[in-house]
């Protein structure tokens, strides 16, 4: 449990250091102010730190973005080494975070699924019962249906 809290800790202050560092101290134009570092994980022998970032742009700057955190990740991880203090920095990689994709995705499909449910609204807006509106027979029901014979 306590690895698992130190990973934890670890893995913050690479996020912070790694966003800090490119808000400020990396010039590298692919690496503007539309990066953003989102997540990063840890693993618990702390030799490995996979840091999460989104783009916001299209697939050319991605792939620029991409690049220049591949360019930028030996300054970065000298950073994090300076900043955490251990005694072997894990090493960084790179990955573009789906979550902005998927919640796109997302709202896509219930988007798709309003306007589904708007054209049954107004399919039914002036239905009727085929049959009675309850089907059902109750026991009064039986009790008229007897005395009538």
């Amino acid at each position: 449990m306590a690895d698992n809290a130190r990973a934890k800790r670890l893995a913050d202050l690479i996020r912070e250091v790694v966003a800090q560092k490119l808000q400020r101290g990396i010039k590298d134009p692919r690496l503007g102010s539309h990066v953003t570092i989102t997540d990063t994980r840890v693993t618990g022998d702390l030799r490995e730190a996979t840091v999460f970032y989104t783009v916001y742009g299209d697939d050319e700057e991605r792939a620029a973005a991409a690049a220049g955190l591949e360019s930028a990740k030996g300054i970065l991880r000298s950073e994090v080494g300076r900043a955490a203090g251990v005694k072997f920095t894990p090493t960084l990689a790179f990955v573009m975070d789906a979550l902005p994709d998927n919640a796109r995705a997302i709202e896509d499909l219930l988007d798709k699924a309003r306007e589904s449910d708007e054209k049954v609204r107004e399919a039914s807006a002036g239905a009727k019962y085929a049959g009675e509106a309850d089907p059902y027979r109750k026991p009064e029901d039986d009790e008229t249906d007897d005395s009538a014979e």
